[in-house]
């Protein structure tokens, strides 16, 4: 009896994880560049049930049983959202399709082969300098100019350049003067003179290898071989006036959010009714 209590709380316990991390995708709906996110849910180990009290000879296995289910991680859908138009000449998004050679990826961006390996399609990102000068990654492209001209993330972080420094403008430039051209360089909007400074963009091999950390930033915590910078043609654009939308799906969240409720209820009348009935074991049985 006690064994159906300890199930029902790890399945309370896991629904409830589901649950935040639906709540914070659509919290997060209308956050630039926001990927986003679910949990993994994985069993317990199974315990092999046998008959016993009887002769060894005659023994026998009565079968398997569930011992609850834990929320393991939540993992990011890196999947490309849709462009809102901004109109703002410091809003830029990015359009990646990466492709790899003998692999077609599917709605959810993987790829399985024949023998079941798994592959997640590469994705491109800007690269990101943190205050404390570690190397970070997002999609959010909603930049700004500080008065001593860096180009910074929302969260203040310098946007890098393909020399691997900061990119940094002349005091007094604004951005409403610069555009931008297909290999991601910043020009004079008049007269197309280059202003020597490239955005850098990075492709990561394997994005599932990324942590989030907040402020629409992510880290690599795999091997660092898998980001390396976009080549020319491998099909990513950056387009100026415009930011990635979150690729939350609104009302399949809404669904998933009142099928976790629904869950976590199911588990607590479980509990409920295991009370109930060591209740009456305890004070009503165990008086006779």
């Amino acid at each position: 009896m006690l064994r159906g209590l300890y199930t029902a709380a790890a399945g309370m316990t896991a629904e409830q994880r589901r649950h935040d991390t639906i709540t914070n995708n659509i919290t997060n709906i209308n956050t630039p560049g926001y990927k986003q996110t679910y949990a993994v849910t994985r069993s317990f180990p199974e315990m092999l049930l046998s008959l016993t009290g009887v002769d060894a000879k005659e023994q026998k296995q009565i079968g398997k049983i569930s011992t609850g289910v834990f929320a393991e991680e939540s993992l990011a859908i890196h999947l490309q959202g849709d462009l809102m138009q901004t109109g703002k000449s410091s809003d830029f998004a990015l359009v990646s399709n990466i492709d790899v050679p003998g692999m077609t990826f599917d709605a959810s961006g993987k790829y399985v082969s024949p023998d079941g390996e798994v592959t997640f399609q590469p994705q491109a990102f800007f690269t990101l300098q943190d205050k404390n000068g570690e190397t970070r990654y997002t999609r959010g492209g909603s930049f700004t100019l500080t008065s001593d001209g860096f180009l910074v993330s929302a969260d203040g972080s310098n946007v890098i350049g393909t020399d691997g420094n900061p990119i940094q403008f002349p005091v007094g430039v604004s951005l409403d003067g610069l555009t931008m051209t297909a290999d991601q360089r910043f020009v004079d909007a008049n007269t197309g003179v280059d202003t020597g400074r490239q955005l850098m963009l990075t492709r990561i091999d394997n994005p599932n290898e990324l942590a989030r950390e907040g402020d629409g930033k992510f880290r690599l915590t795999g091997d660092a071989n898998d980001a390396r910078p976009v080549a020319a043609g491998e099909r990513v654009e950056v387009r100026q006036g415009y930011v990635e939308r979150s690729n939350v799906d609104a009302a399949q969240s809404s669904v998933d959010l009142m099928a976790a409720l629904r869950a976590y209820e199911a588990n607590q009348k479980v509990i409920q009714f295991y009370d109930e009935s060591l209740d009456k074991a305890v004070n009503q049985v165990g008086r006779v």
